[in-house]
């Protein structure tokens, strides 16, 4: 079971409550939930917001991918996946990406998320653009879209 989306940040904000319902479930006895916040510097500039851009149908089938890859690398088959990203802006202390997993058991459900987020960082388009407090900005080196 996953749920897989791009919230663009001009009409909706990233909620954890939404993953809360959507991996509710008695089948399940674990739940993690990794929640990405934009942070005040990065590689010794003051940050002061991230602006999010990707195709989101990309992103979409990226995400579909990851989890069915989790599955076969991790062996694990009573699962859920919650995943959601933001699009556009972002300003300090405000949430990028939610990921929430349910499983069985807790050890599943530990590695289960730490695998999704690592991966979503190596295999998936989403590109950055760095504001800082001296008013520049630049983009982050990102995922090819060749992959």
């Amino acid at each position: 079971m996953l749920h897989a989306k791009i919230i663009n940040s001009n009409e909706a904000e990233l909620k954890l409550s939404d993953a809360e319902n959507f991996l509710k479930s008695k089948k399940f006895g674990a739940s993690i939930y990794f929640v990405g916040t934009v942070r005040d510097i990065n590689e010794n500039k003051n940050v002061t917001g991230i602006t999010y851009d990707a195709k989101d149908s990309m992103v979409i089938k990226s995400f579909e991918e990851i989890y069915n890859d989790a599955k076969d690398v991790l062996g694990i088959s009573n699962l859920a996946v919650f995943i959601e990203h933001i699009k556009g802006y972002v300003p300090l202390s405000e949430k990028s990406i939610i990921i929430g997993v349910a499983c069985k058991h807790r050890d599943e459900a530990y590695s289960l998320s730490r695998y999704i987020i690592e991966e979503i960082k190596k295999r998936t388009p989403i590109w950055k653009k760095e504001h800082y407090s001296s008013k520049e900005s630049e983009w982050l080196k990102g995922v090819s879209i060749n992959g």
